[in-house]
């Protein structure tokens, strides 16, 4: 247990505590039905509901960073933007863009979604006028 706990997945954690539920089952009532039943429901509601939630607490909530956080960013467009290239203003910065829709070009000075990041292009979506 004290490796997993270490290893930060929980997963046998959550099994060893059943095991001992089963165990101390079978040690009260000397029946080994009783204690599989045991087992088996404590492992399952503990993998279930108790895991996920000390995953988060342990972990916490997965931050975007990088490119990951300009997804859904809003940008403005600084020169012509159409499928095969242009550029936008984007949290201060000029990046090269191209459009998600690539049979329609966005004029300068819209605004635009960034919709993904492919290598060092910002795929971006005008919004509606």
């Amino acid at each position: 247990m004290a490796a997993e706990i270490l290893s930060g997945d929980f997963f046998l954690l959550m099994i060893g505590v059943g095991a001992l539920a089963g165990a101390g089952a079978e040690g009260v009532f000397g029946n080994t039905v009783v204690s599989v039943v045991v087992f088996a429901v404590v492992s399952i509601g503990l993998v279930t509901f108790a895991r996920p939630w000390l995953k988060r607490r342990m972990h916490g909530e997965l931050v975007a960073t990088n490119v990951d956080a300009l997804v859904g960013r809003r940008a403005v467009v600084v020169s012509a933007v159409d499928g095969h290239g242009g550029q936008v203003r984007l949290g201060g910065d000029v990046w090269s863009a191209r459009t998600f829709d690539s049979g329609r070009p966005i004029a300068a000075g819209r605004e635009v979604t960034v919709v993904e990041i492919a290598g060092a292009t910002a795929v971006v979506l005008a919004d509606a006028e």
